[in-house]
């Protein structure tokens, strides 16, 4: 995992290719009005996701030891939270690699303390919840105070 974001970090970094996506992400309009062949970059983008996606199934599969369709159901909040929680925006254009990995560090503290303590799940996505909401309402605060 850590190669994998030590690789994304440089090729978003480094690459002209990863400078683009960067760009798409910040501003589309912008992009386009800058020579970016946005529609390109999206294709890259969606097949690299994909890629990725298949090879997370497929190490989920690997570690449970079985092909079920539903062994990640509602892992989509945890991976928004870690985002926000890392940095990310959730209007786009701001996160790096280095604070979706901490983000996903601290979900993943905040999911084993709530096991740990015996919590249930139903309580434990109300935790969940209730960081993003925490998150999003720092991220706009600190937008209003740049601004």
């Amino acid at each position: 995992m850590l190669i994998l974001a030590i690789a994304v970090a440089g090729f978003l970094k480094y690459t002209r290719i990863g400078r683009h996506v960067v760009a798409v992400g910040s501003n589309e309009q912008t992009a386009r009005l800058c020579g970016v062949n946005v529609e390109k970059v999206k294709r890259i983008v969606y097949s690299t996701s994909g890629a990725f996606s298949g090879m997370a199934g497929l190490m989920l599969m690997s570690y449970q030891g079985q092909g079920d369709p539903t062994a990640a159901t509602g892992m989509e909040l945890d991976i928004i939270a870690a985002v926000v929680i890392g940095g990310g925006s959730l209007s786009g254009g701001q996160g790096s690699v280095l604070g979706s990995l901490v983000g996903a560090l601290i979900m993943t503290v905040i999911r084993t303390g709530c096991q740990l303590n015996g919590l249930p799940t139903w309580l434990t996505q109300i935790v969940t919840g209730a960081v993003i909401v925490l998150a999003v309402v720092l991220d706009r605060l600190r937008h209003r105070n740049a601004s």
